[in-house]
């Protein structure tokens, strides 16, 4: 079966999301648990401030599946809705077919860290 993940929205007014950290690669399987990605959401045009609003967040699976089709960029800005991501319950599973639903995953806040593509950009 084959499984999407699609950003959707993780806080009020966001419109995207940057992905920040990548965990994983096409054809790992990843095991419960594991972590996908690192995303940062920037609510600076909805909230103007002198500090722009930037919360961050780690995207984890709570199923096992195989990475199959990986468009994530670390640095790059997704709008809410945009595939992301294609897995599969088996490694050799054609792409062609059905997606059956989104894959089942936690968003947890979390802090900036120096692994980020913005690591070297924070004071």
């Amino acid at each position: 079966m084959l499984y999407e993940f699609r950003l959707s929205e993780i806080v009020p007014q966001m419109s995207g999301a940057t992905i920040e950290c990548i965990y994983a690669a096409i054809g790992d399987r990843l095991p419960m648990g594991a972590k996908l990605l690192d995303l940062s959401v920037d609510l600076s045009s909805a909230f103007a401030q002198e500090c722009p609003p930037v919360s961050y967040y780690r995207l984890v699976l709570r199923e096992a599946v195989f990475l199959r089709r990986f468009d994530a960029v670390p640095g790059k800005h997704y709008a809410l809705g945009e595939q992301v991501a294609l897995f599969s319950t088996d490694a050799t599973e054609t792409l062609n077919g059905p997606i059956g639903r989104p894959v089942r995953c936690t968003v947890a806040g979390i802090i900036h860290h120096e692994a980020m593509w913005s690591g070297g950009c924070v004071a």
